[in-house]
């Protein structure tokens, strides 16, 4: 008995993905579905309606050709396969359209299922240039200093420069690049870029595609460049903080709160009686001279009483022509005795004997 020849099985991960509609064709504000398999199990896949596409050239302007905003996201089972209602949205883009199958997360998987929609309206594709292929020749680099505006929180921006050679066997005239920034774990946001001129095949050019960032940012960045559906290179960033700023909102803290307090207090000093004022001012003033005080009641206000001591008469001569000094002590009299009863140095201090006059 012969041996039976065994085959192995086909592997689950050499099948290539596919994705089918539904309904080929669908109008404005419809639904479909679409399903797929050949997936690898357990991958998110996002599902996004766009315009100027075709299954064989892919999406021309990235997702900027897509309605993102209606796209849909699905996580394939075990077995590789999914199905997800989708709304057919308009495309920022016209059509020819496709429904664009890309993932998410692990190594990138793209299918794109031709769909026409009704009542939006149809352009002829860019041209392409034969079968030109560009690859990136130097590591790029990045051009460009930020300003002083900047340093306040104006858009940072740069020129990335990559040297590009064509190695396909027919020109590429007026290449259109796409720019991608991304910051962290969030994907990269595509802009296009077109380069005007034209590589011949075995020819190389220095390309200069010039972006920019939202205002305010910083931080560690990735700038990448990609033409058709294949990244070229991809370039770190560090965007500095725009101190400038911090420094202001610092400066608008005391600035603005001083101002206040010079404002209150002036309209404090306005209301205010102007006689409280000066009251609390001449009680804490104590060591004011006399000629402040008569200043002062020159002003109208009220005038302290002045005591002067009392001059001292002037000795009187004799007759040998000699002068005498008489020595006079001034008893002040206290209010609860009266002149006659308060005791002096002048009066002797003589016992009173009873029935002397």
């Amino acid at each position: 008995m012969l041996p039976l020849a065994w085959a192995p099985p086909a592997a689950a991960d050499d099948a290539k993905p596919v994705v089918t509609l539904s309904r080929p064709e669908a109008a404005k504000g419809t639904e479909i579905t679409a399903s797929g398999t050949g997936w690898r199990p357990g991958t998110l896949l996002m599902l996004l309606v766009c315009g100027r596409s075709t299954p064989g050239q892919g999406v021309i302007g990235g997702t900027n050709s897509c309605a993102n905003a209606d796209g849909r996201a699905v996580t394939t089972d075990a077995k590789g396969a999914f199905s997800k209602p989708l709304p057919v949205a308009a495309p920022p883009k016209p059509c020819p359209c496709v429904v664009h199958v890309a993932t998410v997360t692990g190594e990138q998987a793209v299918v794109d299922a031709e769909l026409k929609i009704t009542g939006h309206p149809v352009a002829p594709l860019p041209e392409q240039s034969g079968t030109g292929r560009l690859r990136v020749l130097t590591a790029p680099r990045l051009d460009g200093s930020s300003g002083i505006l900047t340093w306040f929180g104006a858009p940072p921006s740069r020129a990335l420069v990559v040297t590009v050679g064509n190695l396909g066997s027919a020109p590429v005239k007026d290449p259109v690049f796409q720019v991608g920034t991304s910051h962290g774990v969030f994907a990269p946001q595509w802009e296009d870029r077109q380069w005007k001129g034209t590589i011949a095949p075995g020819g190389k050019a220095e390309v200069r595609l010039g972006f920019e960032l939202s205002a305010g940012a910083h931080g560690d960045y990735q700038v990448s460049v990609r033409y058709g559906q294949k990244v070229l290179a991809t370039q770190p960033w560090g965007v500095g903080r725009p101190w400038g700023v911090t420094l202001f909102w610092i400066l608008l803290c005391l600035v603005v709160p001083a101002a206040v307090f010079r404002i209150g207090m002036a309209v404090v000093d306005k209301v205010r009686p102007s006689g409280a004022g000066h009251a609390r001012r001449g009680r804490a003033g104590g060591g004011r001279t006399d000629g402040d005080r008569t200043d002062r009641g020159r002003r109208g206000r009220p005038r302290w009483p002045v005591r002067r001591p009392a001059a001292e008469p002037a000795p009187q001569p004799t007759a040998n022509g000699t002068t005498t000094t008489t020595t006079k002590t001034t008893t002040t009299a206290l209010p609860w005795f009266t002149p006659d009863s308060a005791p002096t140095e002048n009066r002797p201090n003589t016992p009173t004997t009873k029935g002397n006059p």
